[in-house]
Parts: C-alpha cells; structure tokens; sequence
C-alpha cells in the first residue's frame, strides 16, 4: 500500500524566524545552533540540519485528538526552512540516523499498533501497520530522545 509522508508546513514558524530571543522565549522557543549532524532534525526539510545553522528547539502537538494518546513534544526546525518534504513511497532522510518508533493510531486517535524500525524496514512496518484498515495514521517519534519526526497517511 502506498504511503505519503509530509513534513511540517513551514507557515506557523515563520514569524518565529525574525524573532528576537526575548520573543521567542516568551512563547517558549529556544535558538540554538546546529553542533552536528545528525543531531538536530528539522521537522519541515526531514533532514539534520547542517552544523553552523540555525535550528529553534520548541514544543509541537503531534496528536491533537482529545483522547489518552494525545501527545506533545520539543522538536527542531530549521531556521528559513521551505522546502517541505513530500513524497509518496520514500523514506525522509532522517529516518536513517536513529531508530524509529512507529506507532498507528485510529481516527479517534486510539495507538492499535507500534513497533521499533531503523533504515529500510521502517517502509515494512509501515506497509504492514496499513494492512490494518483501522489505521488512520501513523507517526514516526526518534526512539532514544522520543521526539516527533513525521506523520505517515495512506497515499
């Protein structure tokens, strides 16, 4: 079964690029610099961002369904980041720096399945958690930090 996988969209962190730091601390954001890669994983791009750029290290709701699941979590953006990742059928390129946890969740925002993956079988346990017609999404967290990477639909 085809799978899409889509990076954030840049529009809600824009504001956010041109901000000071006093700003960005009042709605809870920290600047930081890229030390190495990998290490800080934009959320939009799908890639580590290089080291010597900007990342901002803030909070993001990866489930907002009012149910048990209900999850939030810091991530990295990369500071001017445009290029959304997109693309049906191919793992990002973050994916292949940490395990993953893969976890499913139902439209009412229920976990029916999770399972941990690194590099190319993440696609299997992706393919295999769609087999399940009550998966509705699935979203890929860092293992070790437990960070958000992606949210995964049929295609």
């Amino acid at each position: 079964m085809a799978y899409r996988i889509q990076g954030l969209d840049p529009a809600p962190y824009r504001s956010f690029w041109s901000a000071d730091d006093a700003t960005l601390a009042a709605s809870g954001v920290v600047r930081q610099v890229a030390k190495s890669c990998p290490g800080y994983p934009d959320r939009i791009t799908l890639a580590d961002a290089p080291p010597g750029h900007t990342v901002l290290l803030m909070n993001h709701v990866s489930l907002a369904t009012p149910s048990p699941y209900h999850a939030s979590h810091a991530i990295f953006v990369l500071e001017g980041a445009e290029d959304r990742f997109d693309a049906v059928d191919e793992l990002p390129p973050v994916f292949f720096h940490r395990p993953q946890s893969i976890r499913g969740f139902d439209a009412n925002g229920m976990m029916r399945a999770a399972d941990l993956a690194e590099g190319d079988d993440i696609a299997f346990v992706i393919d295999r958690f769609f087999e399940d017609p009550d998966i509705a999404e699935i979203h890929a967290h860092n293992a070790k930090p437990g960070c958000f990477n992606a949210r995964i639909t049929r295609a």
